[in-house]
């Protein structure tokens, strides 16, 4: 990959007007290094027949908690830290997730979000997959990028997808040609759900899912200006509904965000009322629960559910902070136990 691409860079989304980085050419190093190691790491990385570059993180290979924490700071688009403390809250899981980054809108709206629906074929033998990381930018084919004002350029691609199966070459085409890129320089990283590597790649989305909800609230993101989360690591399980209302729990009973943000105390404090999960009428059982009485349909569950458990705003006009929310251990236990 080369990041010193003579390709224009990205288009300016920076809220101060001044020229936004390339999430593709900034995530290049991360995803060249997770190939360097994939043998420490527990990856498996194969050439497929169209060139594209294969790099399987839980189906055939096992994976682990450290190449699931490379692949989240991947799906910032290089421009964030994800790290792991065990100073958690959590008696019962004191291992958590912290994300930071000083781009948060950029890294966690324009790159890490789960955004592009990627389907071929129908049926049993059809492929479906949510995919997240920089390639979205290149191939912007989400509204939300219009919302942000972002295109990003480079010759090089990478994108993150939560799948248990391969995807068919004609789709990986299709994927380089809306990227703008050749098919060899294009990295698909596999993360299933099942796996520790998919679960914390998941995880790591707590400061992401706040930024989603503070849009989908009508906020303008252009005056959020910094951000911090964390959440607590969820065990991984072999269910494949288990693991994901895991890694969802482990945000929506156990994350913390804190936002700084460039606007009055009204408009802070109302923010911070209207961010945590529990502003949902589907709050208050595990997520497992929720999705099977929605009959696995994620549009019949209200969307103000997705979102931390705990939320700090601080206003940069005054000082002041406003919090709202709260953990809950209890769920949190009954989801992971």
């Amino acid at each position: 990959m080369n990041p010193d691409s003579s390709k224009p860079a990205a288009h300016a989304a920076a809220g101060d007007g001044a020229q936004a980085p390339s999430v593709s050419r900034l995530a290049a190093p991360l995803v060249e290094q997770l190939v360097e190691q994939a043998g420490a790491l527990r990856l498996l990385v194969q050439r497929l027949d169209n060139g594209v570059r294969l790099i399987d993180a839980g189906i055939h290979a096992r994976g682990g908690i450290e190449a699931g924490r490379r692949i989240a700071e991947i799906c910032l688009g290089g421009l964030g830290s994800v790290g792991l403390s065990c100073s958690g809250p959590h008696p019962e899981w004191p291992w958590e997730l912290q994300v930071r980054t000083a781009q948060p809108v950029l890294a966690c709206l324009g790159s890490q979000y789960a955004g592009w629906s990627l389907s071929h074929g129908e049926g049993r033998q059809g492929f479906f997959a949510l995919g997240s990381g920089p390639a979205r930018a290149l191939a912007c084919k989400e509204s939300l990028f219009s919302d942000l004002g972002y295109a990003d350029r480079a010759d090089d691609a990478c994108l993150v997808l939560e799948t248990d199966k391969q995807p068919p070459l004609p789709l990986l085409d299709r994927v380089a040609e809306q990227c703008g890129v050749q098919p060899q320089r294009l990295s698909i990283v596999l993360t299933p759900t099942t796996s520790l590597a998919g679960s914390v790649q998941v995880v790591a989305r707590v400061l992401e899912v706040a930024l989603h909800k503070a849009h989908y609230l009508g906020f303008d993101l252009s005056r959020v200006v910094d951000g911090l989360g964390s959440a607590p690591l969820c065990p991984p399980s072999a269910d494949f509904l288990s693991a994901m209302g895991r890694s969802n729990d482990a945000i929506l009973f156990g994350g913390r965000v804190h936002l700084f943000v460039a606007c009055g105390d009204d408009e802070a404090e109302q923010l911070a009322r209207g961010l945590p999960s529990d502003a949902s009428k589907d709050y208050g059982r595990p997520f497992a629960e929720v999705f099977r009485a929605a009959g696995h349909d994620f549009y019949k569950i209200d969307p103000l559910l997705f979102a931390p458990a705990r939320v700090s705003v601080t206003s940069l006009s005054s000082g002041r902070s406003f919090h709202a929310g709260h953990l809950a251990p209890e769920l949190l236990q009954r989801s992971f136990a």
